[in-house]
């Protein structure tokens, strides 16, 4: 597992959940300061825009200047700016991912959209459903920010995406053209040049085994599972990506990696 240079940090069931922080959390986040470790925020969910989740950070104790964070929504702005530009672009969001895309330029149509983007909506409507599903029997490009299918929360697993992606499916007989977020190992690929260290010094941090670690792996990325957020120890036995080393929650590893 070591030496580490760089460390990714999955946010929910990882570093919080709901509105609570997850033990070990602020301390791990010291220890890398004081190791001269870089680290980001690497999340899934696209329920919030970059600066709710700075937000959310820092009503929870971490410092401003340490709320490092990289998301599926930015990941697909991305996408759409190389591979969609000038395009008016459905989204099935929140409204605060839909600021997010507006803020950077992404133009937004209810009417006669030319690509649709599906993200993870807590605040989704019928309507919206209706509209996405009509727009897609047209032929129209599909893109889905991420593909998780539970969210994990105080009271259980909450419907993701990838439930969506499925009833979508279902409907229409349409599957994504595109999925972004984890576990696109472009997202790590991007992280490791822009930070100068090579993937074999990274650590992939997270609490699912199909985003978090199969990022990891499929990356060339060393992974640590944490067992705060959707995985139990039971779903290893069966799983397609193992990780290298699994702790019960982030003050474990920090006395790993301290030690």
């Amino acid at each position: 597992m070591r030496p580490i240079s760089a460390v990714i940090l999955d946010m929910d069931g990882t570093f919080f959940l709901g509105e609570s922080l997850l033990p070990g959390g602020l301390e791990l986040i010291d220890w890398l300061n004081q190791q001269g470790i870089k680290f980001t925020f690497l999340t899934n969910n696209t329920s919030r825009g970059k600066t709710a989740y700075v937000s959310m950070l820092t009503s929870l104790g971490l410092r401003q200047e340490d709320a490092h964070i990289y998301t599926a929504g930015d990941a697909t702005i991305g996408f759409l700016k190389n591979s969609y530009p000038g395009k008016r672009v459905f989204l099935v969001g929140t409204e605060s991912l839909r600021s997010s895309f507006l803020d950077e330029g992404i133009v937004l149509g209810e009417d006669d959209p030319d690509v649709l983007v599906l993200g993870y909506d807590t605040e989704l409507t019928y309507q919206k459903l209706v509209d996405f599903c009509l727009y897609l029997r047209r032929g129209l490009p599909y893109i889905a920010t991420h593909p998780d299918l539970n969210c994990p929360s105080p009271i259980g697993p909450l419907p993701d995406i990838g439930s969506f992606m499925a009833l979508i499916e279902t409907s229409t007989g349409r599957k994504p053209d595109v999925v972004l977020g984890k576990p696109n190992p472009g997202i790590l690929n991007e992280l490791a040049k822009s930070w100068g260290v090579d993937l074999q010094e990274m650590l992939m941090v997270g609490d699912r085994l199909y985003t978090d670690i199969a990022l990891g792996k499929t990356a060339g990325v060393k992974t640590a599972l944490v067992l705060t957020g959707e995985t139990k120890r039971e779903d290893l036995i069966n799983a397609l990506f193992q990780p290298d080393i699994v702790f019960e929650n982030l003050t474990d590893l920090l006395q790993y990696l301290s030690a």
